[in-house]
């Protein structure tokens, strides 16, 4: 045990490492005349002047969100990382949700004007394909295949048990599952809907 004066190092613990979350996307860079390449190659050498071989003991992780994705991109890599504290503030700052209707893929939570709505796991998977084919009609043979792959007895008709169940869930919301008639069922932006990536 190294017992320190660094107030980030517990006495009863001893410092392996840090992590260094850089919230910058390679738009933002390009903006810059670089990379995020040329950024982590930077950060390396300033390691290997600082303490010559250490620099590979390094390792460089990128956090991938879906494109659209909202929020600060610091906040979206801490999350995406695995930053148990970042993860903490998302939670908090979701205990409350907006009115209407929220997505929440991230967490794979609805909620129905600040009301979490207790979806099974197929329903919310049913909600999930949807929402991320926004705008496309989806078959019920598609559903079938994406919600039940290894089960080859499950009939299209299932699909449609499940949407009116899904649909008894979202309160005064129902519509926001839209049925083409010989086509299969669709999501469509909505303005009371607000959709939280992962």
């Amino acid at each position: 045990m190294t017992i320190t004066n660094n107030p980030f190092v517990r006495t009863e613990t001893q410092a392996k490492g840090f992590a260094l979350y850089v919230g910058i996307d390679e738009q933002t860079a390009a903006q810059h005349g670089t990379t995020l390449g040329d950024i982590v190659a930077a950060l390396r050498n300033t390691l290997d002047e600082i303490a010559p071989g250490l620099a590979l003991e390094s390792f460089a992780a990128v956090a991938l969100a879906k494109a659209g994705t909202s929020g600060r991109n610091l906040d979206l890599v801490r999350s995406a990382l695995g930053d148990p504290r970042s993860n903490q503030k998302l939670n908090q700052r979701h205990e409350t949700p907006a009115e209407g209707v929220v997505i929440d893929l991230g967490r794979r939570k609805v909620f129905i004007d600040g009301s979490n709505v207790e979806l099974t796991g197929k329903e919310f998977a049913l909600v999930e394909y949807l929402v991320t084919n926004t705008g496309v009609s989806i078959s019920r043979d598609e559903l079938v295949d994406v919600l039940w792959p290894e089960d080859k007895t499950v009939e299209p008709r299932t699909v449609d048990v499940h949407v009116r169940r899904l649909r008894g869930k979202l309160g005064d919301y129902p519509d926001i599952i839209r049925t083409n008639r010989g086509e299969g069922y669709r999501f469509d932006r909505h303005p009371d809907v607000l959709i939280e990536g992962p």
